[in-house]
């Protein structure tokens, strides 16, 4: 046979081998300078490895199986054209066709499965579930002519394949790109002696905008482990109008030392205006308490009790009565409803079990509450993202959180929330507040039928009730509540005004008990209106355009444009024919330009062209050993932890025989817990 070009030749010899039910390999290419003379292609099954390692230690599947199945094709001088010269058909393996689509030859990515992987990656999708969508799509496994580890090595050698040496420069080119597009994007990074990354903090416009709203109270969380090289991300974290969690600046951290902090704070605090929050909500770090004292001195600093409650089970553990311990605290810190009776309670918690000495429960005090954003970066960024992919993936949550916000905004303004009572005063908050924080003051107002109000006593217009709160069938909450008819102010002990801002059902109860008919503005926060105009809400968050090869370009654009003409030409037998009939036109006028081009096409790369971050290194990759631990504990806890096994090991000679019975008993229970998964 002969054949107008070497790539034809060994096309017909694939697509025979595909059919005959095995794969093959070029075996040797011979040249005369630039030019081809001959080439061998074989059965890959051709040869034999033989492993340098004993099979006795190890066995790896090999394939060469010395299978004698070739062509020889060489060129015609006086033609112009390849001929195959020589043939063996025979195999030294049995071929069985069923099994062809599964030889790594004959499975293929097209372009539109490729750019759906890229897509999907972007939008943090997990290959696993972007291969099912194929598989449903297509209508079966059978159906697909790829499977699903050719989906994963595609995105480890494609997509996320960014070399440790270009990640930093990738990383520093993206917050250039974004400070271009936008001039209020803010970020400042901190470089050691070698210019690989020590300490890095950015932030788009759109949260700078919402830190004038929402920067009262912030969160901030550095116990999250996200990305190859070990570096600690730290998120500033806010609450709207809606209750939801809005993110105001993230920072990459190579330590947790009190300069990194001090430096990361004042960068923050740059970056806001210079205007320092009220409260600040931390996990248990010494390092970081120092560094906001030192830079915010008017915050008032709390823990995160969010934090303080998950440390629980491993933290107690170790006692017997370890369940009981556990459900008192909670008792404890859940139902104190002022900082006296917590701290009360906490102390007699403390003597009943005898905890005094624990110094992990000894450094508690009233805290308040924080929403943790961990379970919304799952979702997005993995623990070997590399820089660049952390910060794109970061854009996806900025934006996942920007499109919560606005169909928040969108069913405020569309819907209304019926009223659950006859209340003027439940009308008011009906009128002013977002839905999300109306159903919080609905709950109230359904939590008021359980308060029966008693007057103590009244002076000069000023009120002192006890308002009873029944719990359950025999259990009363007793509350103080005052009320001042000349100032239109009222309080309530249990302080819940105070702390999130909605009035109590406590209050309620005594508004009522005065006929009170319109509630005084100051209980109407503007904090929770739907009314305001704010301006972030015109700011888009930050979001990379991907650098892709021009032929991407060209088919998003195609593929965009033909949804249309697909759309209208479904809704007939006669337009898809019509369509079809185009589609066959057009098929063949471009295989007849593409012949006559062949041999003459190329593909571009478009460059950044940013070079003022060429110098950009990326800090030393840190490989660990079995399963990394997404949750980086707090300094206090490794402080506690070291003291333990101090302590352990001073009395191991004492209690060598428990020793050994506890390990019996926890090796039993990982048995039994393997088992079960």
């Amino acid at each position: 046979m002969t054949f107008t070009t070497l790539e034809d030749a060994g096309k017909f010899y694939r697509n025979y081998a595909k059919a005959a039910s095995f794969s093959t390999r070029v075996r040797c290419t011979n040249r005369k300078g630039n030019e081809i003379k001959n080439q061998l292609i074989t059965c890959s099954r051709e040869g034999k490895w033989k492993s340098k390692i004993s099979p006795t230690e190890k066995t790896n599947p090999t394939a060469g199986l010395n299978c004698p199945a070739r062509i020889y094709i060489h060129t015609l001088k006086d033609v112009g054209a390849w001929i195959i010269s020589k043939v063996v058909l025979d195999h030294s393996h049995p071929c069985c066709p069923s099994k062809a689509e599964m030889l790594k030859q004959h499975r293929e990515l097209s372009m539109s499965i490729r750019r759906t992987i890229e897509n999907n990656e972007e939008a943090g999708i997990r290959p696993s579930k972007t291969y099912q969508s194929f598989v449903a799509a297509a209508g079966g496994h059978r159906e697909l002519n790829f499977i699903e580890k050719d989906v994963r090595n595609y995105i480890t050698r494609e997509v996320r394949n960014v070399s440790e040496q270009e990640d930093a420069k990738e990383f520093g080119k993206y917050l250039l790109r974004m400070k271009e597009k936008n001039q209020n994007f803010f970020f400042e990074l901190q470089l050691e002696e070698d210019q690989s990354i020590k300490l890095a903090f950015w932030a788009d416009a759109r949260s700078r905008a919402a830190f004038e709203y929402f920067g009262d109270v912030i969160s901030f969380d550095t116990t999250y482990n996200t990305n190859r090289y070990n570096l600690v991300c730290g998120s500033f974290v806010g609450v709207n109008h809606h209750g939801q969690s809005t993110l105001l600046g993230c920072s990459l951290m190579k330590n947790e030392e009190i300069e990194s902090f001090k430096w990361l704070f004042q960068c923050w605090l740059r970056c806001m205006g210079g205007n320092a929050p009220k409260g600040f909500l931390t996990d248990q770090c010494a390092s970081m308490k120092r560094a906001l004292e030192a830079c915010m001195p008017t915050t008032v600093h709390r823990w995160c009790i969010w934090h303080i409650m998950k440390k629980i089970p491993s933290k107690l553990n170790g006692y017997k009565r370890h369940a009981d311990i556990e459900q008192e605290m909670r008792q404890v810190v859940w139902n104190s409803h002022s900082k006296d009776s917590f701290d009360r309670n906490w102390n007699d918690f403390l003597l009943n079990f005898g905890l005094a000495d624990n110094k992990w429960l000894s450094g508690m005090r009233s805290t308040q509450r924080s929403e943790s954003m961990h379970s919304f970066f799952n979702k997005y960024i993995t623990r070997n993202s590399s820089l660049i992919q952390f910060v794109k993936q970061y854009d996806n949550c900025l934006g996942s959180r920007e499109q919560a916000e606005r169909e928040s905004d969108a069913a405020d303004f569309h819907t209304v929330i019926p009223c659950a009572t006859k209340s003027s005063i439940e009308a008011q908050f009906q009128d002013a507040y977002t839905h999300a924080k109306f159903r919080e003051v609905q709950a109230q107002f359904r939590g008021k039928t359980n308060c029966i109000t008693r007057l103590k006593n009244s002076a000069l217009g000023y009120s002192v009730y006890e308002v009873g709160e029944q719990v359950s069938s025999s259990i009363f909450n007793k509350f103080v509540v005052t009320y001042d008819s000349v100032a239109a102010e009222v309080k309530c002990q249990c302080l819940l005004f105070e702390s999130r801002g909605i009035l109590c059902r406590h209050a309620l109860s005594v508004l009522s008990f005065e006929q009170v008919s319109q509630l005084s503005p100051r209980y109407i926060l503007e904090r929770w209106s739907k009314k305001v105009k704010r301006r972030h809400t015109h700011i888009k968050s930050s979001h990379d355009e991907p650098l892709m090869e021009p032929r991407s370009k060209r088919f998003d654009q195609l593929v965009f444009r033909s949804q249309n003409i697909c759309e209208f030409a479904s809704e007939s037998k006669e337009l898809t024919a019509i369509l079809h009939r185009a589609y066959d036109n057009v098929m063949a006028e471009m295989e007849a330009l593409k012949a006559k081009r062949k041999g003459t096409s190329s593909l571009s790369h478009e460059d950044a062209n940013l070079e003022s971050v060429n110098e950009l290194q990326s800090p030393p990759r840190i490989r660990t050993r079995g399963r990394p631990k997404n949750r980086l504990g707090s300094k206090l806890e490794k402080q506690i932890a070291n003291a333990t096994k101090k302590k352990k090991t001073k009395v191991l000679s004492e209690v060598k025989v428990m020793f050994f019975k506890f390990v019996a008993i926890e090796f039993i229970f990982l048995v039994n817990r393997l088992a079960n998964v």
